[in-house]
């Protein structure tokens, strides 16, 4: 294994220049800083996208509000846009103080976008954004609509005929393919969802109980991706969604910062260099946490810092990003095995455009073993009531790695924010779990209090 060549270099070499990937390969938890992590004004320079692409976004989104709101009622309430509720977690602050034996300073925060209407999870988000994106191209294209016409004439069944002569295609670990497929179908697209062979068997179902045509694979993500693609390519009219190099689906997921403000705001809670703001996104191939952390820093700039979070046996990101290989390596070129209950996060090679988008902007990502996610599943369960995935709960334990991990704490110190932490805000980003079957939530519940009392 030493002598394994991996992007250039034999493993020893690659061990001996970063240690840290001794425990990545031993699958124990870990917290790296970016040693490349800049101010806001240095790092923007060096990235293509900016305000006015997250805004024409946003913008895209209020055109098909209409639309959204006539297709899919549960939107209604708020008047066609998709967005989740954020929640203060007092209780589930003062269990993880309670189980870490940490004192836990700041306020804690839950984004919920394990409740995001549709597909219950942040993919509604990126997924949905980017099917919109391609049905607006499509039907001005064709002369259907203008931009100045409401988008909800698009539900009528003439224009599901239209869409019917297209095939939208992904590649997925289950909840892009939930979003991607339950909407296209929805519009009237024929879906196409290339399914790697840790997704849920549930997920498929439900995919396939909505006419969605379901490939499923012996293999991980990222030969999922690939066979998808492949297979889109070859058809004039099919399109794929691509995860991994996707600026559209990454842009729908920034539009979540400007929202996440305004919820803020109303809950009178200040972001500034007095009050900072920490922010943990579970990652799988980075287009979900990268989009959102893209957005908060094109806001909050320097006053927030975000962490992405990875299962022990998934950590795609922080090897490509430590590296600098980004999607040149994989975590099955270091022997570990991409096998992880986080099933949304079983992603053994990373976007390479995520990884170098954010080189200068994400904080740091740490690691989280399989058992704490369901002991944490079943404690947020039983203090705050609220149910989620086992990857949803990687961001949970963001706030205890602050503070108990010494690359953390230099962290603070360097950037001056060790005398700060009782005015910080902390926010874990939940990123699916609503829509998981009752029987399966029980036994990952059941799992969780096991564990914990072992």
């Amino acid at each position: 294994m030493k002598n394994r060549i991996v992007a250039g270099k034999t493993i020893a070499q690659w061990t001996k220049e970063f240690p840290i990937i001794e425990d990545l390969m031993s699958t124990k938890e870990v917290f790296w800083t970016n040693p490349k992590y800049s101010s806001f004004e240095e790092a923007i320079k060096k990235v293509a996208l900016n305000e006015c692409h997250v805004k024409d976004a946003e913008e895209r989104l209020l055109r098909f509000a209409p639309f959204i709101a006539k297709l899919f009622p549960e939107t209604v309430k708020l008047n066609g846009l998709i967005e989740s509720p954020i929640v203060k977690i007092s209780n589930m602050k003062n269990e993880l103080s309670k189980m870490f034996n940490q004192k836990l300073p700041g306020q804690m925060l839950l984004k919920c976008d394990s409740h995001l209407a549709i597909a219950g999870s942040i993919k509604a988000r990126g997924g949905i954004y980017e099917v919109l994106k391609h049905t607006e191209d499509l039907a001005l294209e064709h002369g259907l609509i203008t931009v100045n016409d409401d988008y909800s004439k698009l539900t009528d069944e003439k224009y599901r005929k239209f869409f019917n002569q297209f095939t939208i295609q992904v590649g997925s670990t289950g909840n892009l393919g939930l979003s991607i497929g339950i909407m296209s179908a929805k519009i009237g697209y024929k879906v196409v969802v290339h399914m790697s062979s840790d997704a849920k068997q549930w997920k498929k179902n439900l995919l396939r109980s909505k006419g969605v045509t379901v490939i499923e694979y012996a293999f991980d993500y990222s030969k999922a991706v690939e066979e998808g693609r492949k297979i889109s390519d070859a058809d004039p009219m099919s399109y794929f969604v691509d995860d991994e190099n996707s600026t559209n689906l990454f842009l729908g997921y920034a539009v979540a910062a400007s929202r996440l403000k305004k919820q803020l705001d109303e809950m009178n809670i200040v972001v500034d260099k007095e009050h900072p703001l920490f922010v943990y996104l579970p990652c799988g191939v980075g287009g979900g946490p990268g989009g959102v952390t893209f957005g908060l820093k094109l806001i909050f700039k320097d006053d927030v810092h975000c962490f992405f979070a990875e299962p022990t046996h998934s950590p795609c990101m922080l090897l490509g990003m430590l590296t600098n290989k980004h999607d040149e390596v994989s975590v099955q070129d270091f022997g570990i095995d991409n096998i992880t209950a986080a099933d949304g996060l079983a992603v053994g090679k990373p976007s390479g455009f995520v990884g170098k988008t954010l080189e200068n902007l994400l904080s740091g990502v740490y690691t989280v073993q399989d058992d704490k996610l369901y002991m944490l599943l079943s404690t947020m369960a039983d203090s705050e009531n609220i149910y989620l995935e086992p990857s949803a709960l990687a961001g949970v334990p963001g706030i205890v790695n602050l503070f108990k991990n010494e690359p953390a704490t230099e962290y603070l110190k360097k950037h001056n924010l060790s005398d700060k932490m009782n005015n910080a805000t902390h926010i874990a980003w939940a990123t699916g779990g609503s829509l998981v079957p009752k029987d399966v939530m029980d036994e990952y519940y059941n799992k969780g209090v096991y564990l914990r009392n072992c």
